[in-house]
């Protein structure tokens, strides 16, 4: 009969065990017994937290003076100990031995009691900060491509405006010349009557005056003249206004924001990106609040898939349809999230490719019509940075509806 103890590690062979294959991986770990007493802590959490496992290993992690925001750890080991539901941090700032700050993006894993080591949760972990660097270079870039993109396009969009405010400016002051020479015959008349003098000739001139500049035309069309001037330079100043607050950097820390005035903006701007293949229409919340977010990244959001709708269509009907395809973009508030659908009648997405649509440099257009970054981007300034949720519903030949839902002031519900 064998020994049941020769079958059985003990805890501290177990643990030491653990920990030598945890020391192969390169992410960090850390695992936590009963009041948060460190019983782990490898190689990758000794390199990027400082401490060295022989003195952590035993202490509570409050003791331990880690160099990141506690009270975000803290907060996360208690909801994934309510929960008994895994935690995700992002972004947590760790000051680092280096001087150079450092992020990390941590998952809180809870464990059920295990009589032979004791664990409850498990940390697991990585230095994030070059891919966060690398992120918002390639999000830089996109802008950049993105508002470079749209320069032509706005200039166009100016030009036709000014194009008329010019020609009609041209009309008025050619109009003023020929009324000027019209009151020049009256004023000669008024001098002769002032005098007593003749005025059959005045009379003339100014009946050949009339006849000759066609004075009803003028009465006619100098009033639209100035109606279609005014036009043009309301349509320049409303470019003008949604080019600034597109522009807009905004803050770095989050801003209450209107999303209604930012969707409104931005179909302003891309206008030439989607008005020869589609119409755009909006059925805008006007309850809604303000969300919020960071002006500057949902603008270029809701740009990307905007022009990604204008996109999809162009590639189902070609550049100048006959019959133009839809962009339909909504806004609903309910259950303290703020939800953006933009749908399109566009080429639809197939089932094979629709769980890699945001993946970086994903993209199924021609080279050099795609970078393959502005959706991934959108995940990303949706999910990480704003803690909302990006999701797409499509059928292929009918088209696609992506689907924004952003938290408004911390009261968004679980809807399932």
């Amino acid at each position: 009969m064998k020994d049941n103890k020769t079958m059985t590690l003990p805890v501290e062979g177990t643990l030491t065990g653990i920990r030598q294959m945890l020391d192969q991986i390169p992410s960090l770990f850390i695992g936590l017994g009963d009041d948060r007493r460190i019983m782990l802590w490898n190689a990758q959490a000794e390199q990027i937290l400082g401490g060295r496992s022989a003195d952590v290993v035993g202490r509570s992690l409050e003791t331990c003076d880690i160099p990141w925001d506690v009270s975000r750890v803290y907060t996360g080991l208690d909801a994934c100990l309510q929960t008994r539901q895994p935690v995700r941090i992002d972004d947590l700032r760790c000051d680092r031995t280096t001087g150079i700050p450092a992020e990390l993006g941590l998952t809180l894993i809870p464990l059920e009691d295990s009589p032979r080591h004791g664990m409850q949760t498990m940390i697991f972990g990585a230095d994030i900060t070059e891919r966060k660097l690398l992120e918002e270079q390639l999000a830089q870039a996109q802008k950049m491509e993105a508002i470079g993109h749209l320069a032509a396009g706005i200039a166009h969009e100016i030009s036709t405006p000014a194009q008329f405010v010019g020609d009609n400016t041209h009309f008025l002051r050619d109009a003023f010349a020929d009324l000027q020479q019209i009151m020049g015959c009256f004023q000669t008349l008024a001098g002769a009557v002032r005098h007593g003098a003749q005025v059959t000739a005045s009379l003339e001139a100014i009946d050949a005056a009339v006849n000759d500049l066609d004075l009803d035309y003028l009465e006619g069309e100098v009033p639209l003249a100035i109606d279609h001037i005014l036009d043009g330079v309301g349509r320049i100043s409303k470019i003008v206004r949604s080019m600034k607050f597109f522009a807009h950097p905004g803050d770095v820390e989050k801003a209450p924001l209107d999303l209604n005035e930012a969707i409104e903006s931005t179909i302003i701007i891309s206008r030439n990106e989607w008005k020869y293949v589609a119409e755009v229409d909006t059925d805008l919340d006007a309850a809604m609040p303000p969300v919020p977010g960071q002006r500057g990244e949902i603008n270029q959001v809701i740009l990307n898939l905007i022009t990604n709708a204008a996109h999809a269509i162009a590639e189902k009907t070609g550049t100048r349809p006959t019959d133009k395809g839809r962009i339909h973009v909504t806004t609903r508030y309910q259950d303290g999230w703020a939800e953006i659908r933009i749908q399109d009648t566009g080429a639809g997405i197939p089932d094979a490719i629709r769980h890699q649509v945001f993946d970086l440099f994903f993209t199924t257009k021609e080279e050099g019509v795609g970078s393959g970054q502005g959706l991934a981007i959108a995940h990303s300034v949706i999910v990480d940075k704003h803690g909302g949720i990006l999701t797409l519903e499509s059928e292929p030949g009918v088209g696609t509806t992506f689907i924004i839902r952003l938290p408004v002031n911390g009261e968004a519900q679980d809807s399932g």
